[in-house]
């Protein structure tokens, strides 16, 4: 039995967020086996994780920034 090397993470938010959207496009064409989609369900899982802990990431950057509160942005 040959074991699939594991996905290796994202090198940005960015590059995540495009990966998730290709696989959410083939996987909506409904031309996946059952297997690839759920291999695919599972990839999509780990983008999803990996975007959520980016963006709070970034948000308690912004606290500290912040004086420790996260205020609502305005555009200039």
């Amino acid at each position: 039995m040959s074991s699939v090397p594991a996905p290796q993470e994202p090198a940005s938010y960015e590059e995540a967020v495009a990966e998730l959207d290709r696989l959410v496009q083939r996987m909506e064409t409904g031309q996946m086996p059952l297997d690839q989609l759920l291999d695919g369900y599972r990839r999509g899982s780990e983008l999803l994780t990996f975007c959520r802990n980016r963006l709070q990431a970034v948000e308690e950057q912004v606290k500290l920034l912040d004086d420790g509160q996260l205020k609502t942005w305005s555009a200039p």
